[in-house]
């Protein structure tokens, strides 16, 4: 693959949450008997009913049950061909006292729920939570262990273009502005002709059908089967991320069939595509200058002991990272870590606090010339295993955004996205100056199925929103803003992560518990404090 400088504007939107059980591959796991269950609530369609009525055949996958659920692949041609969603779930630890289930969603789009339930089960098996709900994740159409399965790039595709995504454009020496323009012309006329490239791909390997129908309208249309098929006469939802979006579709589309809802780390429904990555931007730089003041104060900061001035932290970061650009450093497997990797480790941590004193001993390797801890950071944010293999989270977060957001097809809107981008968050400055390149989603092949938009829900019950201050995926502004959109109670969280909820706070946990259990909300203008250790 040749070399190419990208605008990178997507993020995964997902929650970290430490995996305390290893989930079997769902692939010999049951499957469900159409037709032959009981379907709880009006179905949308007479042609849809033997979905809804569908029984779940339950399989033992190590410590959890897992299966199948059938879906159409489009729900305007339910005869058609259709979809297999991987389910696992936790079973209620006082059957006797079940409320029903609780469906989970991590984010991303392109993150596993069933994965996220596995993750989540010890934490909640004490708890109220874990003993009157089980505990139920689903991967989403094209995702995780679903099939038909999203597949855009190889693995090997995939460590080419982390490596020789972000190159040298340095100007030659006496570089006149007529030169200089050809050349950031010819730069992202070249990415372009490559994402093209890989959109072909991606529906070559994927097909088109199937990237026409994993939209959040069609997940959440999934999530009411999901409902039906285990027995539930209402949804009890906790999303985190994307899968706020997620939660508030559903709620939009069956409000009647809604219980419970918390939305944690929200994203603002009426906000277009390039103000929510400028947003997105500035969160990220506001993140990492709380964490180089925190580097600041510890010995030998990497950044500098006066890191706490943000323009000098940003300064050094830069001065440390950009010779990437020329040189990427060997690492003992073989690969090399190059700029994108380095500033992709850093995205990494700002997720969660608990991966700063990581990242704080990858700069300083790479102070000393090494990178195997910023790989490791950056491997763990693409979901690459030891052996090479990827998940198929970039993949899925891609053709879920592209049919989710209207995407623009002008150069110099992209231009303008991009010169904002650098301006609010100077951190991820690679020096190469802004970008006109269309990403992906501008020679998508097929419609989006929805847009930004103020959502208007007639007859929903009170939901709860969950927003972090410090949150650099989701701004807090934005759960601010999807609370007064739902009419619901915004519970506000004092911290530095993305994602609040279940994460071992008792405040939060407590309210967020109670809300789930009894319904009761969480008092009006409550805040609570994340640890700051």
């Amino acid at each position: 693959m040749s070399a190419r400088s990208a605008p990178r504007r997507w993020r995964p939107l997902l929650v970290l949450v430490a995996l305390l059980a290893l989930v079997a591959p769902l692939a010999g796991c049951g499957g469900s008997t159409l037709g032959a269950g009981t379907a709880v609530g009006p179905v949308p369609s007479p042609e849809l009913r033997q979905f809804y009525a569908q029984r779940l055949d339950w399989s033992r996958c190590g410590r959890f049950d897992c299966t199948y659920l059938e879906v159409p692949l489009d729900y305007s041609r339910p005869t058609g061909r259709t979809a297999r969603l991987a389910v696992l779930r936790s079973r209620a630890g006082q059957p006797d006292r079940r409320i029903g289930s609780l469906v989970v969603n991590p984010g991303g789009p392109g993150g596993s729920g069933t994965e996220l339930a596995a993750g989540l089960a010890d934490q909640v098996r004490n708890t109220p939570l874990g003993e009157r709900f089980d505990l139920v994740g689903f991967d989403p159409r094209g995702i995780g262990s679903s099939e038909p399965l999203i597949k855009c790039s190889t693995g090997r595709e995939r460590d080419d273009d982390r490596l020789y995504r972000d190159t040298d454009d340095a100007p030659p020496p006496g570089e006149t502005a007529a030169a200089a323009a050809e050349r950031t012309r010819a730069r992202d006329a070249h990415y372009e002709e490559e994402t093209k490239g890989d959109v072909a791909k991606c529906v070559d390997r994927s097909g088109a059908d199937l990237l026409a129908n994993v939209g959040t309208r069609d997940v959440a249309r999934d999530m009411d089967v999901l409902r039906s098929a285990l027995g539930d006469a209402k949804l009890t939802y906790l999303g985190y991320s994307y899968g706020t979006r997620l939660g508030y579709t559903y709620a939009e589309a069956f409000p009647g069939n809604v219980r419970a809802l918390v939305l944690d780390g929200a994203l603002d429904p009426n906000q277009d595509p390039v103000e929510e990555s400028v947003a997105q931007a500035a969160a990220f730089q506001r993140a990492f200058e709380v964490f180089a003041a925190w580097c600041g104060q510890q010995p030998s900061c990497p950044l500098g002991a006066a890191a706490g001035d943000p323009k000098v932290a940003t300064a050094n970061y830069r001065a440390l990272v950009l010779p990437l650009l020329r040189k990427p450093v060997a690492l003992r497997d073989g690969r090399k870590l190059a700029y994108g990797d380095a500033q992709t480790a850093v995205i990494k941590a700002m997720y969660q606090r608990d991966l700063w004193s990581p990242l704080r001993q990858g700069l300083e390797e790479l102070v000393g010339g090494k990178g195997e801890m910023l790989m490791r950071l950056a491997d763990a944010y693409y979901q690459r295993s030891g052996h090479g293999q990827y998940s198929n989270l970039q993949d899925a977060l891609q053709a879920v955004r592209c049919v989710d957001d209207q995407a623009s097809t002008d150069p110099a809107v992209a231009l303008e996205e991009s010169r904002r981008t650098l301006a609010v968050a100077p951190f991820e400055d690679n020096g190469q100056g802004p970008s006109a390149a269309r990403d992906a989603c501008a020679f998508w092949p097929v419609p989006p199925t929805s847009r930004a938009h103020q959502p208007n829900v007639a007859g929903l019950p009170p939901v709860v929103v969950v927003s972090t201050t410090g949150d650099p995926a989701t701004p807090y502004q934005a759960g601010v803003e999807l609370a007064k959109a739902l009419r619901g109670r915004l519970l506000s969280v004092q911290g530095n992560q993305h994602g609040a909820s279940l994460s071992g706070n008792q405040c939060v946990d407590g309210a967020v518990t109670r809300y789930l259990t009894d319904l009761e909300l969480p008092p009006d203008g409550i805040h609570c404090t994340l640890d700051p250790s």
